[in-house]
């Protein structure tokens, strides 16, 4: 039997083309607000977006000439208790996975790719990670 890493799928991460039309769509046709910004100095280059029960889909505008119109989809992030043990894992079985940091949102992450070059995101939440504090926040990326 297999031990299970993976708690819960933690977000899905899209691309946009106009930040305020996709937030406006999912405070109207969904009810939800944006948990926290992502900005690079003063520019607003995407948000969180909290569905409730750890469960959140996070946007970030990207660019006219780099929008795919069948590519939105950036990554998959999954949650786990244990960060360490699912790279260890993840390694053990032949799979490149970058190394763990604390990302700027206060979350444990990591990276790896399934065999179909899908994405994924590996977090781990600390107690400090933005997503289970205040709303209206700003988180400044660094990349």
């Amino acid at each position: 039997m297999t031990t299970q890493l993976v708690k819960q799928v933690a977000h899905t991460c899209i691309f946009a083309r106009d930040l305020d039309a996709v937030e406006t769509f999912y405070r109207v046709v969904c009810g939800v607000a944006p948990k926290f910004d992502f900005k690079r100095g003063d520019d607003r280059i995407g948000f969180y977006l909290d569905f409730g029960h750890r469960t959140f889909v996070e946007v970030f505008l990207k660019g006219e000439s780099r929008f795919d119109e069948s590519n939105q989809i950036n990554h998959i992030c999954f949650e786990t208790d244990d960060i360490d043990a699912f790279m260890a894992n993840a390694k053990s079985k032949g799979v490149t996975v970058t190394d763990k940091k604390l990302g700027v949102d206060h979350t444990w992450q990591c990276w790896l790719a399934d065999p179909s070059g899908v994405k994924l995101e590996i977090f781990q939440y600390t107690e400090n990670s933005m997503q289970f504090g205040p709303d209206g926040v700003d988180c400044q990326v660094d990349w």
